[in-house]
């Protein structure tokens, strides 16, 4: 399968195997894919602090089997996962994760591999940073697993910028697959900065952006809707309550109105089209929500329309 860029948005698989059971993650799935969808998006620490064993596992687990249960479907999806974030002592935030040595790098692909029963992984995330481990050592055991065939393409969740330059230079050097992707967090209203986050999330940066955009990478966005603050903006978080917050929701609602689509929608079309282009991570609920999603793949944002929603407009 070719896993290179596309206007496209991935299915958020956080919650399958916890807050939402089997069968509803399946129907999620299968609609996704009827749609026209193709990258699943998971981790081996989804969800722990939901699950009752206190590890991850519970996602990955539902993607296995529901692909065992779709003979011929695999060809039609490709999948990414994240390792390094997956707690040592179950249930905990405050216990040091997994990390990304040599050894945790091993002893966390092969479990993810046999949890969603495939012999390949198209793309794999460091999903922290593990300033504890020389960055030599990181890119030497992740470059081994593309050139050992167990995984397609690598990419880097939650790191500053300069790390994945440094990690892609050393790779290079050593002729070895790198880093061709970023994942963030990263949306149409922005925090203020040095706001509090949740554990382990890195908010998208002018310099990160222009990095990705600059050196041709993917870039990849999670808590791209904010959790349903778009929709209830009383669900808003603390961080995004201030007042150019105001000014792009006005923005926002003018191109909704404009477009007759959603907040939502025009949310992900700004992302999906800009510059770089952002594939979103988005996780729903129900069928509704997921139609939604997929429906801002054809939202048409002309000039004027990103114009008004980036300030740029004579208003």
């Amino acid at each position: 399968m070719d896993t290179t860029h596309r206007k496209e948005l991935a299915l958020g698989t956080i919650w399958f195997g916890t807050r939402q059971d089997a069968e509803r993650s399946y129907a999620l799935l299968d609609h996704y894919v009827a749609r026209g969808g193709r990258w699943l998006d998971t981790a081996d620490n989804y969800a722990f602090w939901e699950s009752p064993s206190g590890t991850g596992g519970a996602s990955e687990t539902v993607i296995g089997d529901w692909l065992r249960r779709h003979p011929g479907v695999r060809d039609e999806v490709a999948i990414s996962t994240k390792i390094g974030a997956n707690p040592t002592v179950p249930g905990t935030w405050a216990a040091p994760m997994e990390g990304l040595s040599p050894r945790a790098v091993e002893e966390a692909v092969a479990p993810s591999m046999a949890r969603l029963g495939v012999d390949v992984i198209d793309l794999l995330w460091a999903h922290i940073e593990d300033r504890a481990v020389p960055l030599e050592e990181q890119v030497e055991a992740l470059g081994s697993l593309v050139a050992d065939g167990r995984v397609r393409r690598l990419g880097a969740s939650n790191h500053a910028t300069w790390r994945v330059e440094r990690a892609r230079s050393l790779a290079r050097t050593r002729g070895l697959a790198s880093y061709d992707a970023l994942q963030l967090r990263h949306s149409y209203l922005q925090p203020m900065p040095f706001a509090p986050l949740p554990p382990g999330h890195v908010v998208a940066t002018p310099e990160s952006l222009d990095y990705v955009a600059s050196e041709g990478l993917d870039m990849w966005a999670y808590t791209t809707l904010l959790s349903g603050a778009y929709a209830r903006t009383d669900r808003l978080p603390h961080a995004y309550r201030h007042p150019e917050t105001d000014r792009r929701l006005a923005a926002l609602d003018r191109v909704a109105r404009r477009l007759d689509a959603t907040r939502n929608q025009v949310v992900l079309a700004w992302l999906i089209g800009g510059t770089p282009a952002v594939t979103p991570v988005v996780g729903v609920s129900d069928i509704a929500q997921l139609d939604e999603a997929m429906d801002a793949l054809a939202l048409p944002l002309d000039a004027e329309a990103r114009a008004v929603l980036d300030g740029r407009d004579a208003q």
